[in-house]
Order: structure tokens, then sequence, then C-alpha cells
């Protein structure tokens, strides 16, 4: 019994460091422009696609392909701030969550035209083989996916706190007037963000669906990884790496022990609940920036 507890626990904990990777999409894109991006599921299975479509349809080698998505991807990023965000500059935050509600249904759409709404066999990025500890059954992608949620937490932490350009998105992110009064760029700023955004939705697709099946229902791991980024408070990096261990042990827990007893999916709800109660105590969330306000 204790090793089982034990092993849904680390299992539950690496599952929600892959939500802190995805949730990590939230935080850069609202760092740098105060946008919720709704579509960062979309911007997964799109960057998912393309890995395909570049190492399984074209028949590329991995780092090769690996490339050539993160490439794409890019340009990507740079296309939706040019075309979409570029024109909102000084908009209500309101009008940026509409739009991407909207790129949300648009890239979805893309992604049902281009390629169909047939199930695909992802490419094994990772090796296949768990890693086993005694009784300890461990899926390998998520040991190195959580290992790369921690690296990228890291990196993202410093360049957000330490570089130049992070204080300037930050700075974008707080009033785009001022920061354009301080003479920064606020277009390059967020066009920097979405390019960053695009980025890491290749890099969680390979992580979630290495050796998977690849459809365009995939993109539901945006929505799952939502308590997450709430919970942390959507200015923090490294308090996404805490939230998303406890989310990822609450609903592990709650699947092996609660689910078997009342014959039903409660830990698809769990995570929402818990998240909630959390926002009503501290509404930016556990690791938020409070604003004080002068009226």
């Amino acid at each position: 019994m204790i090793i089982e507890f034990i092993n849904y626990t680390i299992n539950g904990a690496l599952l929600g460091l892959l939500y802190s990777l995805v949730a990590m999409g939230f935080v850069v894109i609202y760092r740098a422009s105060k946008v919720f991006n709704m579509a960062i599921g979309e911007m997964i299975v799109l960057g998912a696609f393309l890995l395909w479509w570049a190492i399984q349809s074209r028949g590329m080698h991995p780092v090769l392909g690996i490339a050539v998505a993160l490439g794409i991807s890019v340009l990507i990023g740079l296309a939706i701030e040019r075309l979409l965000f570029r024109r909102l500059i000084g908009e209500s935050v309101f009008s940026m969550i509409m739009v991407t509600i909207g790129l949300l249904i648009l890239m979805r759409g893309l992604v049902l035209v281009i390629w169909g709404p047939q199930e695909r066999q992802f490419p094994a990025i990772f090796p296949l083989a768990p890693i086993i500890l005694g009784e300890m059954i461990i899926p390998r992608s998520l040991a190195i996916g959580g290992l790369i949620a921690v690296l990228a937490a890291v990196a993202l932490h410093w360049f957000f706190n330490r570089s130049r350009t992070g204080l300037a998105m930050s700075a974008v992110a707080e009033d785009h007037q001022i920061a354009l009064a301080m003479g920064i760029s606020v277009r390059r700023s967020i066009a920097f963000a979405w390019a960053l955004g695009g980025v890491l939705s290749v890099i969680t697709s390979m992580v979630y669906l290495s050796g998977k099946s690849l459809t365009v229902l995939s993109s539901e791991i945006g929505f799952a990884a939502l308590p997450v980024a709430l919970l942390a408070g959507l200015e923090s990096i490294g308090g996404l790496l805490l939230a998303g261990i406890i989310v990822g042990v609450v609903q592990g827990l709650t699947a092996a022990y609660i689910d078997p007893l009342i014959g039903g999916n409660a830990a698809a709800v769990v995570p929402y609940i818990f998240m909630l109660v959390v926002l009503v105590v501290r509404p930016t969330g556990m690791f938020g920036w409070k604003r004080i306000e002068r009226v």
C-alpha cells in the first residue's frame, strides 16, 4: 500500500510538472501583454502536428524535424502578433481575451482543414520504456518532461527578472502607454512573447504526446493546466512548479483512491474545486502580485 501511494504521488507530481510546462505558455504571454491566451491548447496541437508533418510525413531526422517545427512555430507566433494583437495595443484586456477565443476557433479549424480529424501516431521523441525503481514504475517521458519543466522555469525566471528584454516585457504588461513613454517597444515585446509561446508549445507537445496518439482533441491539455496557472498567479514562473505538483498529486490520488469508490471521474473536477477555494481566499493566486491602487 505504501509503495502504491508513493508511486501515485510521484506520477501525479510529474503530471503536475507537465501542467506547469503548459501553464508557462499562459504566463509568458500574460507577462508581456496582459492577455490571457485561451488558445494555448490549440498552439500545442499545432506544434504537435508540425512535428508529425516534419518527422513522420516528410521523413526528416528528429533533430531536423524539431528545428523545423520550432522555426515555423516562431513564425506563426510572430504572424499572430502582427495580424491580430498589434492592432489592439492600448485596447481593453477584455477585447484581447475575446480575440484569443477567436484565435482558438481559427487554429482548431485550420488544423482540421489541413490535417483532418483522423487520429495519428505521434513520433516517439523520448524512449517509451518506463523507469522501473523496485516496485515503482515511472513513465520516462513524464520524468524527462519534469526535468524540462524545471529547467524552463529557471530559465524563464532569470529571463523575466534579470534580462533587459524580460524586464521590458514586464513593463509593457503593466501599461502600454507608460512603456512607450519610457522608450520601450511595445510591439517588439509582445511579438517576442508570442514567438516564445510558439517555442514552448512545440516543447510541450513533445513531452505530452511522445509515442501517443495525436488528434485535435489533444488541445484539452490547455484547459487541464488552467488551474495550475491560476493557482500560481499569472505573473509567477517559479510558483507554477509548486502549483503544478499540488494539482498533479491531488488529481493522481483522487483518481487512484476516490474514483474507484464513487465510480466516477472526480479526478477531472477536483483541481478546479481546489483552484476555486484558493482563489476565494487569495484572488491573485498563491504567488501572484498584489497591486495597490489609489482612488
